[in-house]
């Protein structure tokens, strides 16, 4: 069976990327200060404390472009939506909470699925906590603060991202028994050999 997926969604240049790369343990997606740098859906597998799942990241959603690209990064994003089991909702503190923000928001309430709401380049939770309350105001649910860039909080927000998962279901837990394969040129008995070992 495949792997849970986990999709990082958000306006652009919240630090998504920076979080993919994080999770994921090498940089594999490309971090710009520019809008619009990460257009497809990149995939990497992330474990923790043994448990697996399949993290994609995004390009930024713009809600209400007329832009043929971005509208595509739109459509790519919202396909990850659709396929994930749960979604990280990153925004920005030092942006602050802004229009596209409560539109994404909408969004991803549209989709059903668990989200975590995710504020991210939080430096200082004591000079930057009564900024993280204010995104309380995108009716999502708690914030989780954290600094991709320097890998706060990650720990936490991993921990609810598995509290969140779907349940292992004993087929896809690996199987340790061993296997073996009987080989030979046609009508030797093979059959004939698993047949009788089997009773």
């Amino acid at each position: 069976m495949s792997k849970p997926i986990v999709a990082i969604v958000g306006r652009p240049n919240v630090g998504k990327s920076t979080l993919f790369n994080s999770l994921a343990g090498s940089r594999i997606s490309i971090i710009e200060d520019t809008p619009g740098v990460t257009r497809d859906r990149i995939y990497a597998d992330v474990e923790w404390l043994d448990r697996s799942f399949t993290l994609i990241d995004t390009g930024g959603i713009e809600p209400d472009t007329s832009d043929i690209i971005l509208a595509q990064m739109r459509e790519q994003a919202q396909i990850a939506i659709d396929t994930a089991d749960v979604i990280l909702f990153l925004t920005d503190l030092k942006q602050g909470l802004v229009d596209a923000d409560a539109k994404v928001a909408d969004m991803l309430r549209r989709s059903h699925k668990p989200v975590l709401l995710v504020v991210n380049k939080v430096d200082s939770w004591q000079r930057d906590e009564a900024a993280v309350y204010e995104f309380y105001n995108l009716g999502i649910g708690d914030p989780y603060p954290i600094s991709a860039a320097n890998r706060t909080g990650i720990g936490d927000l991993l921990d609810e991202v598995l509290r969140l998962l779907p349940e292992k279901r004993a087929a896809e837990e690996e199987d340790t028994r061993p296997k073996i394969a009987i080989v030979g040129k046609p009508n030797v008995g093979k059959s004939s050999l698993i047949n009788r070992l089997l009773g």
